[in-house]
């Protein structure tokens, strides 16, 4: 999955995507409302963790332009503030739940569990491609019937590859997926993922295609 983490605190945002990348998910990190709203109305992102008091423009107002604009994705606000008037405002305005700071990270990652469970994040959650079967919520991949063994940093190259089937993805597009936009990573480590992956989804008839110095596509059949 690619969340999107929008919190002013920085030592705050740095401990929540960090949990979410060693789960092996894509996360983005924004500190500010206006830039935030921005980024949310033109990128994806499948879940949104939002904080209320932000620059720019409170939580707030972003929940509710994006909802506005039809976005549709969970959203879950973070905030100080633990009277009931903003829970029931954040709630109103569209958020699928409400964590009050501070707060354990192992709440925060109930909390994202029982909105997929609740909400999935598409109608078409189970992907059926030939042989291979892609269960969106679950994050499995199967060939045939027998599960396909991948780690968690493969699994999010192939979301981000599949998500974007067809289309040119940078190296750099793909390291912003698994480790946050603007992280250091060497080239070669994006290789080397890759690799992985293309062996292993070669029984499903997916190829991954390079572009020298462009970046990958991934083919999928028709």
């Amino acid at each position: 999955m690619r969340f999107a983490v929008v919190e002013d605190n920085q030592t705050l945002a740095k401990g929540i995507a960090h949990q979410l990348r060693d789960q092996g998910h894509g996360v983005d990190v924004l500190h500010d409302g206006a830039a935030a709203l921005e980024f949310l109305l033109h990128d994806s992102a499948d879940m949104v963790i939002l904080d209320v008091n932000l620059p720019t423009l409170s939580g707030f107002e972003v929940l509710r332009s994006l909802r506005t604009a039809g976005k549709t994705m969970p959203i879950i606000m973070l905030t100080a503030r633990g009277d009931l008037k903003d829970r029931v405002a954040g709630l109103d305005a569209g958020a699928d739940d409400y964590l009050i700071k501070p707060f354990d990270m192992e709440e925060l990652d109930a909390r994202i569990r029982a909105l997929i469970r609740r909400k999935p994040l598409d109608d078409g959650a189970l992907v059926q491609i030939g042989v291979l079967s892609y269960d969106r919520t679950g994050r499995k991949l199967q060939v045939s019937g027998a599960d396909i063994s991948l780690t968690q940093r493969e699994l999010a190259v192939f979301e981000c590859l599949f998500e974007r089937s067809g289309q040119l993805v940078s190296k750099t597009q793909i390291a912003d997926h698994l480790y946050g936009i603007g992280a250091e990573v060497e080239e070669r480590v994006i290789e080397v993922y890759v690799s992985r992956l293309r062996k292993k989804l070669s029984a499903a008839e997916i190829k991954i295609k390079a572009a020298r110095g462009l970046g990958y596509m991934m083919a999928i059949p028709a």
